[in-house]
């Protein structure tokens, strides 16, 4: 029995040298050293191969080495090999770390002072009580509650978003596709963390961000594919939206000529506001695999209708 794993060298190394550490009873092998397929159980990736059911015949779970799972074909996978997202507690970190940056950076005008610098313009403007800056966030998952409660001491008014009804402490929260205008209208700085499904996909478009309050600002944390970027491109040029903070695109990386890149109004970074640690994420992977072997159900388990 084995666990393989399909990840770059750096991590494979950092994980195989864990399990050797805390749980040597469990063989680790990394791709594309996979030894004889029949003792593949465990599966972990941020990607499988499309022939992975037909290549191990008796693989039982796929780990993804990510929050979510957009990335998977499920349809690929039988009913009989679950699939299991990462629970990492350093993933809800680094979303928080990204989201206080990242709002306090656009609530304290710091892309306008950037430009100001590039052309030499020494010039301060009014800042706006953090009591009146109204900020939302779309998703309400552990990552967005993190989010929400780390920027519950600044003193922002918080509300959130969600496909079913939410009840938090301090954010006033609205459900379903019927409320969705109505939490959007309210939202001087919007923040995705949705996951990707066929429901959310391309939520980002010109209908939504013409619903949110003329100067609104954009972050998006969630998957590229919640973004219509020409839509975004045109709410930044007619000025609807003043600023997008963007760490997620459809393509990654972006060709050379991807307006984003150079747009005066657009942060873009390379998908890093939050990365697995196998060090942070090792003993939620650890017990799931325990919890697997005893016949328990493990945590992160995903739905295969809802893909989360």
């Amino acid at each position: 029995m084995a666990l393989l794993f399909k990840v770059d060298d750096e991590r494979g190394h950092a994980w195989k040298a864990l399990f050797e550490r805390h749980a040597a009873d469990l063989e680790v092998r990394l791709w594309p050293a996979i030894g004889d397929p029949a003792d593949i159980r465990y599966f972990a990736a941020w990607q499988p191969p499309e022939d992975l059911a037909s290549r191990f015949p008796n693989l039982q779970v796929v780990f993804a080495t990510s929050a979510g799972v957009d990335q998977f074909d499920l349809n690929q996978l039988p009913d009989t090999i679950e699939v299991v997202r990462m629970l990492d507690p350093g993933i809800a970190r680094g979303i928080v770390e990204y989201v206080c940056f990242a709002v306090l950076a656009l609530h304290r005008r710091i892309p306008a002072y950037l430009g100001q610098q590039q052309h030499r313009q020494w010039q301060a403007h009014s800042l706006l009580p953090a009591a009146q800056r109204r900020v939302g966030v779309m998703g309400l998952g552990n990552l967005g509650i993190a989010a929400l409660q780390s920027l519950r001491p600044f003193g922002f008014s918080l509300s959130g978003w969600a496909r079913s009804q939410k009840h938090l402490d301090g954010v006033q929260c609205y459900a379903g596709n019927d409320r969705l205008a109505d939490f959007l209208g309210q939202c001087d700085i919007l923040i995705c963390l949705l996951p990707l499904t066929d429901a959310t996909r391309g939520i980002l478009n010109a209908q939504t961000l013409a619903s949110l309050p003329r100067g609104a600002q954009l972050i998006n944390l969630g998957r590229g594919g919640h973004l219509l970027e020409p839509d975004l491109l045109d709410a930044l040029d007619s000025g609807h939206i003043e600023h997008a903070i963007v760490d997620v695109l459809d393509a990654e990386p972006p060709g050379d000529e991807h307006p984003f890149w150079q747009h005066p109004r657009i942060w873009l970074t390379p998908h890093i506001g939050a990365m697995t640690s196998p060090a942070s994420a090792f003993q939620v992977l650890l017990e799931n695999i325990h919890r697997h072997q005893r016949g328990e159900r493990m945590t992160g388990v995903v739905g295969r209708q809802d893909r989360y």
